[in-house]
């Protein structure tokens, strides 16, 4: 079969994709706090005993913090609902580091590194764990898990996938690939409904899609940005003007954004998309910075640069202007919505392609604005839409309800057998399952 075939080639493939990698994954994984942080777990050893490890939970498998985020949002309401345990599984230290901070104090969430893709390792994991199903965040899809999983007979959900036009066509090309680890998703719960063609397409069995609604773009279920004191005695330091945000900026974005915000008279903040791209930014802007991670009060027209992972949220809060990163110089754009939640008016710039079709349906409600060059940069800075703030809130209102129809939708996949999905033979564990 292709699937065989497309495992042994991975399996020969991907440990020389590690070893290869290994030193410049290590490298990013030190800048960014993952030294002491449990990489051990990636590699399945834990510390402590598989028989003092909790069994039958939900295991949600995230990337980085947006991933780690986005599956928080849901196991709140997961939880409220059902009572369920949760181990999340977190891929970066960025990831990690958020996951932890977050689920502090819940006994309820385990969080663990995910494993790397090797057959053995996600066997020991699903193994000591043992839980009733699987949920991979958006689109990260990965052969071992999938096929061990299913092998196991453990139902394996989908949430918030989204498939762009682009990625679509994509994949269709490699449908022979692809399509036989899709057919083995029992549940895919999409945000659009143009995704249910696409996902079917490359190979997801039609009974097994839904929409949802976008959860990223649910109101209901987050946590509103808000005001911290911290960050309010931080900007209170700086000349009274306005202040323009910049958002998860990638390379190149910030000394242009600084550039125009400081022309058009607001204080300029550059929130970098990664924290340790700090001294780069620092280069970038000239030297005329303070990083929030060694904040002192400023003694010229400086530039704040925050510097740290997962309070971008609250950060936004304190803006009078909000202007999306990776929109400019690089492509794809970053989340609009939690400068939405917060009431802050927002611009962006040309390629948000990855948060359509959000995105035009805020145009056309005049609930952002979508900037081309400099001239119209400075003119939105300027001159924001009126009521550009309410009408954006509206345009979210229709994602109302999407945390808890994935809830609802996820949570009926307890058994294969209620599928109609054959189940492999079940293997007793070596130890008895004891939760403390």
């Amino acid at each position: 079969m292709i699937h065989r075939l497309v495992l042994l080639l991975w399996s020969l493939c991907h440990p020389l994709i590690v070893l290869v990698g290994a030193p410049f994954w290590l490298l990013k994984m030190g800048r960014r706090g993952g030294w002491g942080s449990g990489l051990a777990e990636r590699v399945g050893v834990y510390g402590r005993d598989a028989e003092f490890e909790k069994v039958d939970g939900i295991y949600i498998h995230a990337v980085s913090v947006g991933e780690v985020l986005l599956a928080l949002k849901v196991i709140e309401t997961w939880r409220e609902e059902t009572g369920d345990h949760f181990i999340l599984v977190p891929t970066t230290a960025t990831g990690m580091a958020v996951a932890r901070e977050k689920t502090s104090g819940r006994d309820w969430i385990r969080v663990i590194y995910a494993p790397l893709d090797f057959g053995f390792l996600i066997r020991r994991v699903m193994k000591r764990f043992e839980p009733r199903l699987v949920v991979m965040v958006e689109s990260e899809l990965w052969p071992h898990l999938i096929e061990q999983t299913h092998r196991l007979g453990i139902p394996l959900g989908l949430m918030n996938a989204r498939l762009s036009p682009r990625s679509g066509r994509r994949l269709e090309r490699l449908r022979a690939i692809v399509s036989p680890f899709l057919a083995l998703l029992d549940r895919v719960a999409v945000p659009e409904r143009g995704d249910l063609g696409r996902w079917e397409r490359i190979g997801v069995r039609s009974e097994a899609l839904v929409c949802t609604g976008n959860v990223k773009f649910d109101p209901s279920g987050s946590v509103l940005p808000q005001k911290r004191p911290e960050f309010a005695q931080i900007l209170a330091a700086f000349p009274r003007k306005p202040i323009a945000m910049a958002v998860s900026t990638f390379t190149g974005e910030e000394e242009f954004l600084d550039a125009v915000f400081r022309e058009a008279g607001f204080q300029s903040v550059i929130v970098p998309r990664h924290a340790e791209r700090r001294d780069e930014v620092v280069t970038a802007l000239g030297g005329r910075v303070i990083l929030r991670s060694r904040f002192h009060p400023p003694r010229d027209d400086e530039t704040l640069v925050i510097d740290s992972t997962g309070e971008l949220r609250d950060w936004t809060a304190h803006a009078d202007i909000v202007v999306i990163g990776k929109s400019f110089r690089a492509v794809g754009g970053q989340n609009p919505t939690e400068a939405i939640l917060a009431g802050i008016p927002v611009i962006c710039g040309p390629r948000m392609d990855n948060f359509e079709p959000l995105v035009s349906e805020l145009r056309a409600a005049g609930g952002i604005i979508m900037v081309h060059d400099r001239e119209e940069l400075l003119a939105a800075l300027r001159n924001p839409l009126p009521g550009q703030a309410e009408a954006a809130s509206r345009s979210l209102a229709k994602h109302t309800g999407a945390v808890r129809n994935t809830v609802a939708f996820l949570s009926r996949s307890v058994c294969r057998r209620e599928l109609g999905i054959p189940v492999p033979p079940a293997r007793p564990r070596s130890l008895p399952s004891i939760v403390p």
